[in-house]
């Protein structure tokens, strides 16, 4: 087989050590504005992240043009889900799944900790030289529901059992057996579901099932002492209702590492309600985590030279990795 052609999507920082990726293809590095250009006959594209929305817009109008391998370097893939892609059955589309399960459990579990504790509010203190008593909260023994039951889902909930929590989960299909979760809600027993949490950690993929599924309606079926955790998509929480609830009391805090709109837009008024921590899409950005990902990347490039199946292959239909694989071979 010759060598691929591949075009990499990113924003001025490409994957670690570009030159192991070179020595395998012929690779064309650029932004956004250069893509339209770059894309038409490119055997691969290499998508550097979750940020980009002006894939469709670049898009080949010719199916022959378009590539046979989709990768994106994230976990999350509703940006590049638009209908071109989808209906392209000899288009195989991966992800970076795997990558980032602890690295976000870990930070779901300080999120939780942080809300219970007040830590914000002991920073604050702090920095205002005051010295405030107060008591705080203990995690043992409250009631989490995991909404996302994947690989990221799964490890949240472990990490939650082994501080002493009582965890559950939400996905498509209900279950009673469930190794991490014990029990597991399906879509339509998420309200009473939500209605029994202290915690409710949202780490489901954003897919037109999944999107908005915190509303109006599921904020008023949560206790008024519950703290909601969103470490998966903007999307999936109606932001304009959170931040009523929030404002009316209706909801005790929340801790968002995803918005609607990233950066999150000074005026937004989340930075100032109390009891809301705000973080900048990092849970599961730790050290190491771009080698990683070339890694991973590496891996699959070398099983397409090779007419090999590839790892993390995305159902399309369903817009997360359900299992199957992909024997996506080269040109």
């Amino acid at each position: 087989m010759g060598r691929p052609l591949l075009v990499a999507l990113h924003d001025g920082t490409p994957l670690p050590h570009p030159e192991r990726v070179e020595a395998l293809a012929d690779v064309r590095h650029v932004g956004e504005d250069g893509l339209a250009d770059a894309l038409p006959g490119a055997d691969v594209l290499l998508v550097g992240g979750a940020g980009f929305t002006g894939i469709v817009r670049a898009w080949p109008a010719d199916p022959a043009l378009a590539p046979s391998w989709v990768h994106v370097a994230a976990t999350g893939v509703e940006h590049v889900l638009f209908d071109a892609l989808v209906r392209d059955s000899g288009l195989t589309l991966s992800n970076s799944r795997g990558i980032y399960d602890e690295a976000i459990a870990e930070y779901v579990l300080g999120l939780i900790l942080a809300l219970a504790k007040d830590l914000p509010g002991t920073l604050a203190h702090q920095r205002r030289r005051e010295w405030r008593w107060r008591e705080s909260e203990r995690i043992g023994g409250r009631s989490a529901l995991v909404a996302g039951t994947g690989p990221i889902g799964r490890a949240i909930a472990r990490q939650l059992r082994a501080a002493g929590m009582r965890v559950s989960g939400a996905g498509r299909t209900g279950r009673s057996d469930d190794p991490d979760f014990g029990t597991v809600y399906g879509g339509g027993e998420l309200l009473a579901a939500l209605s029994e949490a202290d915690y409710i950690v949202l780490a489901a993929p954003l897919t037109p099932q999944t999107r908005e599924m915190i509303d109006e309606r599921a904020l008023q079926a949560m206790k008024p002492t519950a703290r909601l955790v969103n470490v998966g998509r903007g999307g999936l929480v109606v932001q304009d209702a959170l931040v009523d609830a929030l404002r009316r009391g209706r909801l005790a805090g929340a801790a968002l590492d995803v918005f609607e709109e990233e950066p999150l837009p000074d005026d937004s008024p989340l930075w100032d309600l109390p009891g809301v921590i705000v973080s900048p899409h990092m849970a599961g950005d730790v050290h190491g985590w771009r080698e990683a990902q070339a890694e991973l990347f590496l891996d699959n490039l070398r099983r397409y030279l090779a007419g090999r199946p590839l790892r993390n292959v995305v159902d399309k239909e369903r817009g997360y990795v359900s299992g199957r694989v992909s024997r996506a071979g080269g040109p």
